[in-house]
């Protein structure tokens, strides 16, 4: 659960079969990898987006074409926040 107050920038990269969603809180990076994901990129920057989940396997064949798809989200501490951290 990271508020959307902490929220700082979205960066989309890659294309074809794989994307990246970069997602940096003031505290943390959330790295979403997946197919479509630009749509989930624009709800975040509105500040919008309630819940992110990774898809089941099994589950995958029912969302329609075009639709985002997330295969792996992984949650880390930022750099500055690891900084601090170890300063005090």
């Amino acid at each position: 659960m990271l508020p959307h107050d902490q929220f700082m920038f979205a960066e989309l990269t890659g294309g074809g079969d794989g994307q990246t969603l970069r997602l940096v809180f003031a505290a943390h990076e959330v790295s979403v990898h997946g197919h479509q994901l630009r749509r989930i990129e624009t709800v975040m920057q509105r500040l919008e987006l309630s819940q992110l989940a990774k898809l089941p396997k099994h589950q995958r064949n029912l969302i329609t074409e075009g639709q985002p798809v997330i295969l792996e989200i992984t949650v880390t501490e930022s750099r500055e926040a690891e900084k601090e951290t170890k300063e005090t």
